[in-house]
């Protein structure tokens, strides 16, 4: 009697096959040439793309083959198809939303790290992956000089999410968990607070922790939340019967880069009871300068920090460290351990599994990049960096402001300065005619095909914001941005 299952055949079928390993040799140095061909060839393209939507997708056929193609046809799809609809966050006039930088190590870092194809969801399913990420971000404590206690061997410690914006919305479940172990109060009547200028991702954070409501805190002349306001707040929803349960603080916000006076918004937060979370995702890289460390004062009062390498130190997407002070609520808040997860290294304690310091259960090899990036370049050399961008960040503003037809509109105090056309008086018209040339210049920048930037609104007029910080961007390139805004203009 035939056993096998009805629909299933019966006779035994192989794999598909792979490249050999010399075949695997052969294309892989293509394509490395390929990419480093793209970097020496970036900065001759337009920085982006002029597709229509649906222009990509009408190049691809209706159906995915049968049959294998051979790899040069891939390779070639890679000029045909791809390149046309590449917005190049590369090229040394990228000056929009904030720098994604990657560089070689970084990029052979990901290559070995898919080569391995590791998935990190215990300590003992690659200890490697989780002992270097522990040990790396450590390094990173030091060199960013965060609070001691940060460290893996203490009491809190470091992780890589994917992004700022996961790594905030681990914060709000700790948050919510701690708060619930303090109140019986349901999760719909606790409350986030935040700036009116910070990221998207604290509200949307607070929606998936499932919070009652999000604060939007004022700001000051500087754009950077009052104190003051957020305790005006936090007294309400107590009188009112809520739960203050979260604030984020701000170290460079996405409009302006302004920074919220963590020291004092500590001392507002901590008696209270809040959970307390510094947002540095953009110039967080910069406190490895010990000139820059000031715009973070009180961040030992803090409960958890998130900054970006993947944006301006030279490690490629997605790499996002966040720091805990005390790791405690935030695994018991994550921490499920089915019956398949059990294991005799876990059930010691003496190490850390990192799928109780994130929402996924598995996880790539992220810290390889960060690890050869910091080991190939130094830290004096990713110092050196940051300060240039800053250097010429003050050179440009210096020249806007020299050229009277335009007035910064915001302090800038790393990299990012926002600019506009200065309006010929106060009134509504004269603003309103400034809004559109403001407009019209950010158009004719982005249309230029030398560099690409971001426009804005900041108090409902029309900005450009121009952040320097890609890898590849010298003095030169601010020439050219220079060149076109003058053109546009007659400044």
């Amino acid at each position: 009697m035939d056993s096998t299952a009805p629909g299933l055949r019966s006779e035994l079928t192989s794999p598909p096959p792979h490249m050999t390993p010399e075949e695997f040799r052969q294309h892989g140095r293509a394509v490395i040439d390929w990419i480093a061909d793209y970097w020496e060839r970036i900065e001759s393209m337009p920085v982006a793309s002029t597709v229509a939507p649906g222009d990509i997708r009408a190049m691809l056929p209706d159906a995915a083959p049968e049959e294998a193609e051979p790899f040069e046809n891939l390779l070639a799809d890679l000029d045909r198809v791809v390149m046309p609809g590449v917005t190049h966050w590369q090229h040394p006039g990228w000056f929009a939303y904030f720098p994604a930088n990657n560089s070689p190590p970084s990029v052979l870092a990901d290559t070995v790290s898919a080569g391995l194809g590791l998935i990190g969801l215990l300590w003992s399913a690659s200890p490697a992956l989780t002992e270097i990420e522990s040990h790396v971000l450590d390094w990173l404590v030091d060199l960013l000089d965060l609070p001691q206690q940060w460290k893996s061997t203490s009491a809190g410690g470091g992780v890589l999410q994917g992004s700022a914006s996961d790594s905030t919305h681990v914060a709000m479940v700790a948050a919510r968990y701690r708060a619930r172990q303090r109140g019986s109060q349901p999760v719909e009547r606790m409350v986030a607070y935040t700036s009116a200028q910070a990221h998207s991702s604290v509200h949307k954070g607070a929606n998936v922790a499932g919070f009652g409501a999000v604060r939007l805190i004022d700001t000051d002349e500087r754009f950077a939340m009052r104190p003051a306001a957020l305790r005006a707040a936090i007294d309400a929803d107590v009188t009112a019967g809520l739960l203050p349960a979260f604030v984020c603080s701000t170290v460079g916000t996405t409009g302006t880069t302004a920074v919220d006076p963590v020291d004092e918004i500590a001392q507002v937060a901590s008696p209270a009871g809040l959970w307390h979370h510094v947002d540095a995702a953009y110039a967080g890289t910069a406190m490895i300068c010990e000139e820059f460390r000031h715009h973070q004062r009180g961040i030992e009062l803090v409960d958890s920090y998130v900054f970006n390498p993947h944006k301006w130190m030279m490690v490629n997407f997605d790499c996002s460290a966040f720091y805990v002070a005390d790791r405690g609520p935030l695994t018991d808040a994550l921490s499920i351990t089915a019956p398949y997860l059990r294991n005799a290294a876990s059930d010691t304690g003496s190490v850390i599994d990192y799928r109780d310091w994130q929402v996924p259960l598995g996880r790539r090899f992220r810290a390889l990049k960060l690890w050869w990036v910091l080991r190939s370049y130094g830290a004096a050399a990713l110092r050196e960096m940051i300060r240039h961008h800053v250097a010429l960040a003050t050179e440009f503003a210096a020249r806007l402001t020299a050229a009277d037809r335009f007035e910064i509109v915001a302090p800038h105090p790393f990299s990012l300065v926002c600019f506009r056309c200065r309006p010929a008086d106060d009134s509504e018209g004269a603003q309103a005619t400034a809004d559109r040339s403001t407009d019209a210049l950010a158009a004719a920048i982005n249309a230029s095909g030398t560099s690409y930037l971001t426009p804005s609104k900041l108090n409902g007029r029309s900005i450009i914001r121009v952040a320097i910080g890609q890898a590849r961007t010298d003095r030169r390139h601010l020439e050219t941005l220079w060149d076109t805004i003058a053109a546009a203009t007659g400044a």
